[in-house]
Formats: structure tokens, C-alpha cells, sequence
């Protein structure tokens, strides 16, 4: 396989062609989708626990926390807002980029997961609004959208995402698909958790308490999408050797651990003047995230080993993860380690 020849959008339909795929890309396959019949029987689990997490923005009462949003400070409400717009731009970049990608893959199971991944990006994206509207009039949340937009270091961070799946838009090749990949664990798995510490850091003062259960919901989808994207590469790697390289492994370390920085630094500029968060202990929690993607894609940890340095955090159970656990390759290749639920599945 050349790594940078052009994928084809997949025709809807190809009779002649088994239902089960023969490969998650140029591989051939019907387009007939029996969950009983796919080539990878683990993903009917992740689907079905991905169905499990539904949730709506609207089943959440917010009037408890309109009643304490005035007693908050202003440095706190100031942080709330620009927090919540700032993962809203991120959610948003999501549902078209993981519908996209569907075009390319040619497991019909695989797109059905994709499918929805996309819509649980929309709900994320709504339930952020759904929480502005409750405490803001729209200017005010117009205002702060228009901010997110243009902060330079939401920008600085962004772009790192952009630039990947815009090359991916603009030439999908297999190369691209790998790279849109990892940066979507850079997004789901990295990237939320400076405003998910700041949201769990108001819940554990018993302040707006339903925003923070809004944020459990969300970061439960995340833990699983990260987790499926960190598969997906890894049957990408297997299905095609030639992407298996030792560039491509030294990319995943680069592009997480850049990734890493930004959010360090998103952080000491966000949280600087919020009480009880100790930014040195964030950057190892972010550092002891990254060492469970990598673990999750097979890979030996970047940053040394430490248990979780802010456990107060919401570090929500694993039971959820527990039908996705089993590895889903025979043997090993050059490059990983098998996962096990010592080495890559405690809490996310």
C-alpha cells in the first residue's frame, strides 16, 4: 500500500463484494452492515456501550446552578465562560471531521461507530450551549464564542488539530487518516481536561454542581472515543504494514507530547488565579493522561510512571470500559505490546 496514494470515497453499494470487510481502508466490502458478520466482533461491544452512554443536554436541571452563578467570583465566572466556549470550539470540530471520515473507511461497522461518535460530539457541542443559555443572556454568549475564536492560545492550540484534519480534507490519504487519528486522541483524550479539572474543582466546593455532572456525562463519551480511535490505529498499523514505521511510531510521541505542552500552557494561563489548583501537580496529571493513551495504542509511556498526582478529580469508573477490554490482535507486531488491563485500561 503507498501510504500517500489517494483513498476513494467508498460507492454505497458493492454487490459483488463480501459484507464482512476485508480491511478497515481499500479493503472490499458490500456496504451492508450485519453486526453478526464483521471482522472485528469486539467493535458490536463498543457500539453497544457507546449506545449505553445517551444522554441529553435538556435532562439536566440547571436552575441550581443559575441560583449560585451570581455568587460566584468574578475571576470564576469570568474562567466558567471562557472554559466552557473554548471546548464548545473544540466539540465542534468533531462531528464533521469523524462524518468525513467515514467516506474513507470501508468497514461498515467501523462507520457506524464513526456515525456515532459524531452525533455524541453534537450533543457535547449542544450541551455546552444548553449551559451558557441557562446563566448568560446571548450577547454574552456571543461575545465569548467570538473570544474562543480568536484567543491566540486556543488558537496556538487548535491549529495543532486543524492543520491535521484540514490535510486529511484536502488529500485523504492513508499517511493522513493515521495523523487525523492521533490528533483526534490529542483532542478527545488531552485537550478537555484542564476544563474539566477547573469544572470539578467548583463541584468539590458543592458549587454548580449540575455543570459538573454535565461534564461527567461528556467525559465518559470522551474516555470511550479515545479509546476507539487509539484502536482504530492500531488495526490500521496492523492491516497495513507500511504504516507501521518507525517515523510514524516517533509521531505519536511528538504530536501527543506537543500536545501536552499546549495544555500545560493552556492551563498556567486559564487557571493562574484559581485557589486550590496546583499547576505543577496539573502537569503531571496531564503527563500521567498521555502515558495511558500511549499505553492504550500499545506503546511504552512517554513520561515516568506516577499515579494520579490531582485524585480528587472525577476519575469515573472503568466498568464502562469493561466490554471493550479484550486486544484485538492475535499476535504481536514489531512495534506493540499487547494491552492488558494492567498496562492500558484503569481509569481513563
Amino acid at each position: 500500500m503507498n501510504m500517500n496514494a489517494t483513498l476513494l470515497k467508498i460507492k454505497l453499494l458493492n454487490p459483488e463484494f463480501p459484507n464482512k470487510s476485508t480491511g478497515i481502508i481499500n479493503g472490499e466490502s458490500s456496504g451492508l452492515l450485519n453486526w453478526n458478520d464483521i471482522a472485528y466482533p469486539q467493535m458490536y461491544d463498543l457500539y453497544q456501550t457507546l449506545l449505553s452512554n445517551f444522554w441529553k443536554a435538556q435532562e439536566i436541571n440547571m436552575q441550581d446552578d443559575l441560583k449560585q452563578w451570581d455568587y460566584l467570583s468574578p475571576v470564576e465566572q469570568d474562567v466558567f465562560l471562557r472554559l466552557n466556549t473554548q471546548l464548545a470550539s473544540l466539540d465542534s470540530l468533531q462531528t464533521p471531521t469523524m462524518t468525513q471520515v467515514m467516506d474513507y473507511v470501508t468497514d461498515s461497522s467501523f462507520k457506524a461507530i464513526f456515525a456515532v461518535i459524531a452525533q455524541q460530539e453534537a450533543v457535547h457541542n449542544e450541551s455546552y450551549s444548553y449551559i451558557l443559555s441557562s446563566l448568560v443572556p446571548l450577547a454574552e454568549q456571543k461575545k465569548r464564542f467570538d473570544q474562543a475564536k480568536n484567543d491566540p492560545i486556543v488558537r496556538k492550540r487548535n491549529q495543532l488539530i486543524l492543520d491535521a484534519y484540514e490535510e486529511f480534507r484536502n488529500n485523504p490519504t492513508p499517511l493522513n487518516l493515521f495523523k487525523l487519528a492521533v490528533n483526534s486522541i490529542n483532542l478527545e483524550g488531552i485537550y478537555f481536561y484542564a476544563g474539566f479539572a477547573f469544572f470539578y474543582h467548583l463541584a468539590r466546593q458543592q458549587k454548580m454542581l449540575k455543570t459538573s455532572t454535565m461534564i461527567s456525562y461528556i467525559q465518559r463519551d470522551e474516555m470511550q472515543h479515545a479509546y476507539f480511535i487509539a484502536q482504530f490505529i492500531r488495526i490500521l498499523l496492523t492491516e497495513n504494514p507500511e504504516l507501521d514505521s518507525e517515523e510514524n511510531i516517533e509521531y505519536i510521541y511528538q504530536t501527543i507530547g506537543q500536545a501536552v505542552e499546549l495544555e500545560k500552557e493552556w492551563a498556567r494561563f486559564i487557571l493562574k488565579e484559581i485557589k486550590g489548583i496546583d499547576l505543577e501537580e496539573f502537569g503531571g496529571y496531564v503527563e500521567y493522561l498521555a502515558n495511558k493513551r500511549f499505553r492504550q495504542l500499545g506503546l511504552v509511556n512517554l513520561y515516568q510512571d506516577r499515579e494520579n498526582p490531582m485524585p480528587w478529580i472525577h476519575v469515573f469508573s472503568d466498568e464502562m470500559m469493561n466490554e471493550t477490554k479484550s486486544d484485538f490482535f492475535e499476535q504481536k507486531s514489531r512495534t506493540y505490546s499487547k494491552v492488558t488491563q494492567s498496562n492500558g485500561f484503569d481509569e481513563l
